[in-house]
């Protein structure tokens, strides 16, 4: 989380703003005796005229032209890109998740764009009075380490549309009585005297039209996906020393159990570019740490927060299950199944999101350190 040097005071001017597709809304104060905030809208996207929003607060409020401004928006749509163009123009930006801001629980959520500025505002005041709790601000990644996400998360959604369009011609096919016993669908489209109803006869001529035209879609998905996993494949053989990430990848190939898939998204989305002082941090950021809710002597597990990345999370958890089939000598596989291995199906699930959490912070300090996880074994 950024840290302020200062103090803010009433020199300091407070920049809140509340992004949409066509308008913004900005809201501007000194977080002191300076009179009621200043609400503008402006046109999206037009940094000239956010330049010359700041510069009439600035008067507005009876500051300097060289007084420090710290603003504040949601994550979103928007990316980083504000983020980036504010911090260039000497402004202390923040990126709050919008998740982690507090709201009123037992009143109605009244609900516009001045309104949601306002609140923002205000809770800008109190972040800038080093009150803590009031949220949480994002780690906001360079361009470099941002650009090498993009690979792994189109491959993730043409994944998803592959999926999708498999469902499709299932329950195409399910309409009519018909289905493949093998598991998936075959590459080659089966001519239409080969696909029979319930009563024998051969498939409509429109629902086999549609039927074409929904496998030509899943040709293209397929040629996408084993068009990107070979991109990925050349980054990783190549041997670019101004890549950052490849040791890192090639480390944590070097561990049984752990693929190339693995490898890439736990570096690109989590090691490459975070700073972790600790193993705290390092769970919190996968959201793989426990919701504990206690009061008195009551005590109540809500479950993980899901508060980090969910690309990761997903993959976190699958690694878990392979490291218990490949590394079953290790420390963490022998935890798992002293405690966990005796009980039902849903202990062990409840179990396994333990253990990747573990994984995740002993991954972190092999990579860290170098030092090789408490029995894991090295591929050959």
């Amino acid at each position: 989380m950024p840290t302020l040097t200062t103090r803010p005071s009433s020199e300091t001017l407070l920049l809140a703003l509340d992004l949409g597709n066509k308008m913004w809304k900005l809201g501007f104060t000194v977080g002191g005796p300076g009179g009621p905030p200043r609400i503008r809208t402006m046109p999206a996207r037009d940094l000239r005229c956010l330049r010359n929003e700041i510069a009439v607060a600035k008067k507005r409020f009876r500051l300097s032209d060289d007084a420090p401004v710290m603003s504040c928006y949601e994550a979103g749509r928007d990316g980083f890109w504000l983020h980036r163009a504010l911090t260039s123009i000497g402004v202390t930006s923040l990126v709050v998740d919008s998740a982690s801001i507090e709201r009123n629980s037992r009143a109605r959520q009244v609900k516009s764009d001045r309104l949601d500025t306002q609140a923002l505002l205000n809770k800008l005041c109190r972040h800038a009075a080093r009150e803590r709790g009031v949220w949480s601000v994002i780690n906001v990644p360079s361009v470099d380490d941002e650009d090498r996400r993009q690979l792994h998360r189109e491959l993730f959604t043409i994944k998803r549309e592959h999926t999708r369009a498999i469902n499709r011609i299932k329950g195409l096919l399910a309409l009519y009585g018909i289905g493949f016993e093998s598991r998936g669908l075959p590459r080659l489209m089966p001519p239409q005297t080969e696909l029979r109803m319930w009563n024998g006869t051969s498939i409509p001529n429109a629902a086999y039209a549609r039927l074409v035209r929904e496998w030509s879609r899943l040709t293209l998905v397929r040629r996408e996906i084993k068009a990107l996993v070979n991109e990925r494949r050349a980054l990783l053989e190549a041997d670019d020393p101004t890549d950052p990430t490849l040791p890192m990848v090639r480390k944590l190939l070097a561990l049984r159990a752990v693929g190339e898939v693995s490898a890439w998204i736990y570096t690109t989305e989590f090691f490459a570019w975070r700073q972790f002082r600790n193993r705290r941090q390092v769970g919190a950021a996968a959201g793989l740490c426990s919701t504990l809710r206690s009061s008195g002597d009551m005590r109540r597990e809500g479950g993980i927060s899901k508060a980090g990345n969910r690309f990761l999370r997903a993959l976190a958890i699958e690694l878990a299950w392979s490291w218990l089939r490949y590394q079953p000598q290790s420390a963490l596989a022998k935890w798992y199944r002293d405690r966990f291995g005796s009980g039902g199906a849903r202990l062990r699930r409840v179990g396994i999101v333990a253990l990747a959490r573990k994984l995740l912070i002993a991954l972190w300090h092999y990579l860290e350190t170098g030092v090789v996880p408490e029995g894991a074994v090295l591929k050959a």
